[in-house]
C-alpha cells in the first residue's frame, strides 16, 4: 500500500522571504540548453510509446 503524503512545510521569517524573492528571479536558458531539454524531452515521449505498443 502507498504511504501517507505528508504535508508540505510552512516557511517563515527569512527563509519564507528568501524563498518568495528566488521564485520571481526568472532563469534563463541558452539555446543549447533548450535543444538539449526538448531532445530529452521528446525521447522520454518516445519511450513512453514504445512502452504503450508493447503492452498492447
Amino acid at each position: 500500500m502507498a504511504r501517507p503524503i505528508k504535508e508540505t512545510p510552512i516557511l517563515y521569517g527569512e527563509r519564507a522571504r528568501w524563498f518568495e524573492e528566488r521564485m520571481k528571479q526568472v532563469r534563463r536558458e541558452t539555446p543549447e540548453e533548450r535543444e538539449r531539454r526538448l531532445a530529452d524531452y521528446k525521447l522520454g515521449l518516445e519511450m513512453l510509446e514504445r512502452g504503450k505498443q508493447k503492452q498492447i
